[in-house]
């Protein structure tokens, strides 16, 4: 089982999502650091996970070669985090058979209607949930 997060800039919301699938799912569960930046990727690494890829390439490869993806939403919109996630990343990973969890944080400009807004470890405490759901662990 190999579960990809993916984060950009300076990698905070990935590395509080990396911290927390490593401490609440199973062992034998591989993490992967997927970075729009080399900080973002070296955060998650110190964070937890096993290994860790940067840039457009690494992510494109690598979101249909894994079981579920997490992250910001704005993972799946072109030019997101000032630009770091190209179109080609955005698309790759809404195309990816992988099923995605993801934290509906509005930095994007998207609103998502019928989202109450909550603070982030409310919203990893939701994510680590539906993980465990999806990969039936509950």
């Amino acid at each position: 089982m190999r579960i990809a997060v993916i984060d950009g800039q300076g990698g905070g919301i990935g590395k509080h999502i990396m911290d927390r699938l490593r401490r609440e799912l199973p062992d034998g569960i591989e993490f992967l650091a997927l970075g729009t930046n080399a900080l973002a990727t070296s955060v998650m690494l110190r964070a937890g996970a096993n290994e860790g890829a940067t840039g457009e390439n690494a992510v494109i490869y690598n979101v249909s070669r894994v079981d579920l993806i997490a992250g910001p939403v704005s993972i799946m919109f072109p030019n997101a985090m000032s630009g770091e996630l190209s179109p080609a990343m955005a698309e790759a990973i809404a195309a990816s058979p992988a099923p995605k969890v993801l934290l509906p944080l509005a930095r994007s400009g998207v609103n998502i209607i019928g989202v109450k807004s909550e603070p982030l470890p409310h919203l990893i405490e939701e994510l680590v949930k539906k993980v465990r759901e999806v990969l039936d662990l509950s």
